[in-house]
């Protein structure tokens, strides 16, 4: 046990539930990291009002810790990170790991927008999730000034999503888009996107980001298993 103990944010993807951060929430305990994984109302907000929920939980980890607090988010997870970071930035801010985050948008988004059941299912915040960003979607997502490590997948087990996606991809995003500009180190992971919050590879690659502001095997494309 450290002296100082840091703090993790995890943040869920779209439609899910703290559940899928369960293993990724073990892990980070283990490795004295005290941890908030939250349950946020992904499908039923835009991202600033989702900010907005979840901050006084943020606040209240961020107060309970003396060392710094760190952020990891899955797929619209990270976004919901950055948008939050912009507005209620911790005063000890620490680093930032996205998996599978559509930081470039998401051509799946692009392609079912206008479609009613992918609206009502999704969202305010799934039709946020375009690749081609109105000026005040953009407006939401300035260039990040704190260290950000991506974790991308390029593996998929959905045939349909695939077609609409170039390669390489993890099913619902492109290695591509997952990638930002002034980010400190990106890896790729053999796994789909559905399964990295929980996978070995990924769980490791993120604590080891949140340790060293690096990966362990940066710009290598590693295969793992879930």
């Amino acid at each position: 046990m450290t002296d100082v103990q840091d703090g993790v944010v995890l943040l869920h993807g779209i439609s899910r539930t703290a559940l899928s951060f369960r293993k990724m929430q073990t892990a980070l305990e283990a490795a004295d990291f005290a941890t908030l994984n939250i349950d946020y109302p992904s499908r039923h907000h835009a991202l600033e009002a989702l900010a907005e929920h979840i901050h006084p939980a943020v606040t209240h980890v961020a107060a309970g810790i003396a060392g710094q607090l760190h952020f990891v988010g899955h797929s619209m997870g990270g976004l919901l990170a950055r948008v939050y970071l912009s507005r209620y930035r911790p005063e000890r801010l620490g680093r930032v790991v996205m998996l599978g985050t559509p930081n470039g948008g998401s051509e799946i988004a692009d392609r079912l927008k206008n479609v009613s059941l992918y609206r009502a299912w999704f969202g305010p915040a799934g039709e946020q999730l375009v690749t081609r960003r109105d000026a005040a979607t953009n407006a939401l997502f300035p260039p990040v000034d704190y260290p950000v490590g991506i974790i991308a997948g390029n593996r998929s087990v959905d045939p349909t999503f695939s077609r609409f996606l170039p390669k390489p991809h993890d099913g619902r995003v492109s290695v591509a888009n997952t990638k930002l500009d002034g980010m400190a180190d990106h890896v790729v992971i053999g796994t789909s996107h559905p399964w990295l919050p929980g996978n070995r590879a990924a769980i490791a690659q993120t604590i080891a980001f949140l340790k060293d502001g690096r990966f362990a095997s940066s710009t290598v494309i590693t295969r793992a298993g879930g």
